[in-house]
């Protein structure tokens, strides 16, 4: 079975539907999104969206922000071009019906909140709920227009490209035509032809045991995108949310950066704040100095956890500011009001991805990529709070920009896909089974502090599993638990060797062995398929 559409998006959170609303007045679109639309890291966002809204503010503070917390590899250029975007991109968000959160007091009528590494207060939100509720804003107006076309349950096998489809390719331009896509419920594979494809899948979080990530986020874009060749950087700047709620039935709840932002204290068990011997600007030091300090006082002292207390507030401006935090921490006995709350750090977010352009543009003719997928240099060796949010909004309308500039391409036949050769799956449990091995070591060698026994470990451990993985992708039916292992195998390795490459630490890549930061202003750059050998997941 094939359909055809202008551009096919894959993935449904705020880039992916910031894109398609921008599309859709003069092109038929597709979303392809592997559970709902509402499950996204975007709908899972609560603090908010940086932009510089206030006279207390200004673009250049904001650049100065960001390129501070990137600890010397965040893009200038491509800096100061999206925080110039950032005002006009929540005026679209307004324009969109997102309701944000009020303040009569303030010049802006809107609240803005403060979280690390923000020298004023510029993050606009909708109470502690952001993303959720500018994900149903959006929705609502993607479900409602004529050429969106939507599929929930449909997740992404692998590109379609000239090398794929041509056996002369080798002399033509490497070109995406589409991707194969799985139909979840009725196990078919579906060709979707496109004139363009876009990633927007978000990161990887599910690689490590830890995460505030949803389970959709296992690395599926930047996997796809390294298969076919683009080049991925960056990838061992993953950032570890210093504060995810510790519970045991807590699953990947966040406890935003706002807490803090607004005079949330961290504290030992025995009441004693710990953040300002580790940096003079406490609490509200960028994420990757409050993760490490949280780590270093865990293990120092053998502890399962540290506290975050904000209980000093009045109990009615808890409840307004953080309405979900309140009610979630609630239902498993904590009251926010009057006890401080158990938090560990969890990796939360990738700096790096497939390489893109201000447009959005991959190495591959006609494939794009945005959002956490992308490595678009904004980020550097840490991201700033609430920056992601505002990197989805201007490289979806950026990359809009540029495919809507572009002459139509001809098309080209596109081969169905060949399952006469395989069967269905035996033993399942080695899914499972891998699932868990890869994401415990990768928590224990490749987490907030490495090593370099650490990363050949863990690298030996990941070439087994995807010698074993690709074997069971090639013999058996595909399947939307194998497809998501294969592509966390992959992105894995991808984080792996870039950690090994980098001999330094600097922002959110802590090494024992290498404990200093390099005069050297160098991104790790992987080249793909273009090396002699093939890539590992390929």
């Amino acid at each position: 079975m094939q359909v055809h559409f202008d551009t096919l998006i894959v993935g449904s959170g705020l880039a992916g539907l910031t894109l398609a609303l921008n599309l859709a007045n003069t092109q038929k679109v597709a979303i392809v999104t592997k559970r709902s639309l509402f499950d996204s890291a975007s709908s899972w966002a609560q603090g908010g969206i940086a932009a510089a809204l206030s006279t207390e503010d200004s673009l250049e503070k904001h650049i100065q922000d960001t390129l501070i917390a990137g600890a010397g590899l965040c893009d200038e250029m491509i800096t100061k071009h999206v925080v110039e975007q950032g005002p006009a991109a929540i005026q679209w968000l307004i324009s969109q019906q997102v309701d944000f959160t009020k303040d009569a007091q303030n010049e802006t009528g809107y609240h803005l909140t403060r979280e690390g590494g923000h020298s004023v207060r510029r993050v606009i939100h909708i109470n502690d709920a952001t993303g959720q509720a500018v994900q149903l804003a959006l929705i609502k107006q993607a479900q409602a227009h004529n050429n969106i076309s939507i599929f929930e349950n449909h997740i992404a096998v692998d590109l379609i490209t000239n090398k794929k489809l041509l056996a002369n390719s080798l002399n033509q331009p490497n070109r995406c035509h589409g991707a194969y896509i799985l139909d979840i419920q009725s196990d078919k594979i579906i060709t979707f032809s496109a004139q363009n494809t876009v990633l927007a899948t978000g990161g990887a979080g599910k690689v490590y045991l830890y995460t505030t990530n949803p389970d959709t986020a296992t690395g599926d874009g930047i996997a796809m995108g390294w298969r076919a060749g683009c080049r991925v950087a960056n990838m061992e700047f993953i950032q570890f949310h210093p504060t995810c709620l510790y519970h045991p039935h807590a699953k990947s709840f966040l406890i935003s950066e706002a807490v803090r932002g607004e005079g949330g204290l961290l504290k030992l068990p025995n009441g004693e704040r710990f953040m300002p011997s580790h940096d003079e600007r406490a609490e509200l030091a960028p994420r990757d100095i409050v993760a490490r300090a949280i780590d270093f006082e865990m293990k120092k002292r053998g502890l399962d956890c540290v506290y975050l207390d904000i209980s000093h507030k009045p109990t009615a401006f808890l409840k307004q500011h953080f309405p979900t935090i309140y009610s979630r921490c609630l239902d498993f006995g904590i009251d926010i009001t009057k006890q401080p709350i158990p938090v560990v750090p969890a990796a939360h977010y990738i700096c790096g991805g497939v390489v893109t352009d201000q447009d959005g543009k991959t190495d591959l003719n006609n494939l794009y990529a945005i959002g956490e997928t992308a490595f678009t240099g904004l980020h550097g060796a840490n991201r700033l709070a609430s920056n992601s949010l505002l990197e989805c909004l201007v490289f979806g309308m950026a990359s809009a920009k540029h495919i809507l500039d572009q002459p139509r391409q001809e098309s080209i036949a596109l081969l169905d896909w060949d399952e006469s050769r395989v069967t269905d799956a035996d033993e399942e449990v080695v899914i499972s089974h891998n699932w868990d091995e890869l994401r415990r070591f990768m928590w224990n060698y490749v987490g907030i502090v490495r090593t370099n026994k650490r990363l050949e470990r863990a690298q030996h451990r990941v070439k087994l599993l995807h010698e074993e993985i690709n074997e069971y992708y090639t013999n058996f039916r595909v399947t939307g638990d194998l497809l998501e292992l294969r592509n966390l195998v992959t992105t894995a390795n991808l984080i792996i060797q870039c950690a090994m490459q980098r001999h330094e630490s600097r922002g959110l890549h802590f090494s024992r062995d290498y404990p200093n930061t390099s005069q050297e202003l160098k991104n790790t750059v992987l080249q793909g398929s273009r090396t002699s050998k093939p890539p590992l997941g390929s």
